[in-house]
């Protein structure tokens, strides 16, 4: 691996660029769809766990496959050019069969299998074209590319499904397919065609699942529960904002999604400089300040009314997020060899879809009992034990610690 640079990290940027435009136009238009429909929130919040269920069987399959994967491409390359054009497809026929039950469960089960089979081998990149010391900077920019794409999305989203409400999914599938596209053509994959693929010798998920839970130390098992609980608190969040925003602050879906706007916008701002202060404070540390920031957030909106005085809590929200955000994924690299690059991307992966599962669910079953405003409570119950488990986490290498 060469010295860090910033122009290919902008350019290694592009594949979250595409994945983070999907996502957010997917949480916020499709619950209130599915609403229409005349379903409970808890069934909403359960068909909006899909992608999830999915992802914890195939995205860590796939990262894992794609470790020993070997083409003329690269390694991880043929699994963007197969997933990427499979979930824009189905993306785009979402809101065209949005009156009929049957058909947009179909078109939303198309869209999860198609990211499915390309996010972790894209994410893998940080590992694969990264120095360990270097990680945290590079996710900084990778996910200010992902944020920039969430802001661009919820904001040009929102004001485009004002105009047609299929307009945000073909614009949106049409972008990431552009993305994709730049990271095919400019990304360089290291040439692993002449080293020989030990399939048996590598391990896969639940090996490392068992190296993680073993031993004195737990700090890896800690960490995967963080993340765990975090996406929990946040996924509910995201999954019902819109339809909490139309029910308690009378705000239409549209605008209920640009206001989003300004979470995403404070995660491209602070993208970079999370990582950076990480490198020189270390990971744990600045995690833990970002989830007391979140904690903080959370339990003042549950009480704030005004729209607007909501929007700049959303966006200190943002900035803390960022820390916490940027620096979790290098940490768990930190458990792995560099062979496992992408089975550890998978293990990640494993642990947010299993939250994303969770949380909307049990998200939806509270706001069914105690009413649209308990989610703010939800959300922070859940971050408390995030900030538990973290604090609980010791740091065994230089990487973790401040430089």
């Amino acid at each position: 691996m060469e010295r860090f640079s910033y122009r290919k990290t902008f350019l290694v940027g592009f594949g979250f660029f595409g994945i983070s435009i999907i996502w957010p136009l997917f949480n916020s238009l499709i619950p209130p769809m599915l609403e229409d429909l005349g379903l409970s929130v808890l069934v909403v919040g359960f068909i909006m766990t899909w992608d999830n269920i999915i992802n914890m069987f195939v995205q860590p399959w796939v990262g894992s496959l794609s470790d020993r994967t070997r083409t003329r491409f690269g390694r991880r390359k043929p699994w963007m050019m197969a997933g990427a054009p499979i979930a824009a497809l189905f993306f785009i026929l979402v809101p065209f069969v949005r009156e009929h039950f049957v058909l947009i469960a179909l078109m939303i089960l198309g869209t999860n299998l198609g990211m499915a089979l390309f996010r972790a081998p894209t994410v893998a990149y940080l590992g694969d074209l990264f120095h360990p010391e270097d990680r945290s900077k590079a996710n900084g920019v990778i996910n200010l590319m992902g944020g920039l794409a969430g802001a661009i999305t919820l904001f040009g989203g929102g004001s485009l499904y004002k105009l047609g409400v299929p307009l945000p999914f073909i614009v949106g599938s049409g972008m990431m397919l552009i993305s994709i596209l730049i990271v095919l053509l400019w990304v360089r994959e290291p040439d692993l065609r002449g080293k020989e693929v030990a399939a048996r010798d590598e391990p896969g998920l639940f090996d490392n699942l068992r190296v993680v839970g073993s031993g004195p130390d737990k700090s890896g098992l800690l960490l995967l529960s963080a993340i765990f609980f975090w996406f929990v608190g946040w996924n509910a969040m995201e999954a019902f904002f819109t339809i909490y925003a139309r029910s308690v602050l009378d705000i239409d879906i549209g605008s209920g999604t640009q206001m989003l706007t300004a979470f995403a916008a404070a995660l491209i701002l602070f993208a970079i400089p999370s990582g950076l202060i990480a490198t020189r404070f270390g990971r744990k540390p600045i995690i833990i300040i970002g989830l007391t920031g979140m904690l903080v957030g959370l339990i003042a909106g549950f009480f704030i009314r005004n729209p607007t005085l909501l929007l700049v809590t959303l966006a200190i929200m943002g900035a803390f997020w960022a820390l916490v955000n940027i620096n979790s994924l290098p940490m768990v690299y930190d458990l792995g060899g560099e062979q496992s690059i992408g089975a550890f991307t998978g293990l990640y992966y494993f642990s947010a879809s299993a939250a994303a599962i969770t949380g909307p669910i049990l998200g939806g079953w509270i706001m069914d009992l105690a009413g649209h405003g308990a989610i703010w409570l939800f959300s922070a119950f859940f971050i408390v034990l995030a900030s538990l488990a973290m604090a609980r986490i010791t740091p065994h290498n230089t990487k973790d610690q401040p430089r």
